[in-house]
């Protein structure tokens, strides 16, 4: 029996203390917007954070977790509000999307340790494979989205799935532009 807390909600997973983080979230708690990919750690589709950290979790088991704080795509913001996901569709980001919940899950953590990363920053942190090769647009989205948690940026992006294209085009109006880089 292994214990930790997943999106803010406590957990108690009745598996083997060896089951890979992956499938426990996946299959036990059906948080499938973690993605398997490759089963070695080298893809990254399966990035998640624990603790704060990005991990892949396809490599950690779920007894070496006790205690912690695990995040899922579906934790980093129910409304897909998060700096990140905005940058994301505001630089056409995704193409297949198979890897982007992992990407995400990664220049989220990149952008906690590291708000103002350089482009060196981001391809060193970066080390998740993208089949469609989306790599420019993945730095400038994080550029971008690290603008926006400082407060020099405003994205317009569509309003997440849930909100009324009008109440979203009223609140963007009501905002007054930050400018800057």
């Amino acid at each position: 029996m292994t214990r930790f807390t997943v999106n803010g909600q406590p957990v108690h997973y009745r598996l083997d203390a060896e089951t890979p983080l992956l499938w426990a979230l996946r299959d036990a708690s059906n948080l499938t917007g973690t993605k398997y990919g490759c089963g070695a750690g080298q893809c990254g589709a399966c990035t998640v954070h624990v603790d704060g950290q990005a991990v892949r979790s396809c490599q950690v088991n779920i007894g070496t977790v006790e205690g912690a704080l695990v995040t899922t795509i579906e934790g980093l913001s129910a409304d897909r509000s998060h700096p990140v996901q905005q940058a994301w569709v505001a630089e056409n980001l995704p193409q297949c999307g198979y890897c982007q919940s992992g990407m995400i899950m990664a220049a989220a953590a990149l952008l906690q340790a590291n708000p103002q990363p350089a482009d060196a920053d981001i391809d060193a942190a970066m080390t998740n494979i993208c089949r469609c090769g989306t790599y420019p647009r993945l730095r400038r989205a994080i550029h971008r989205a690290a603008r926006v948690m400082a407060g020099r940026e405003i994205i317009a992006a569509a309003p997440p799935p849930g909100i009324d294209p009008v109440d979203a085009a009223a609140a963007v109006a009501a905002l007054t532009p930050v400018s800057g880089k």
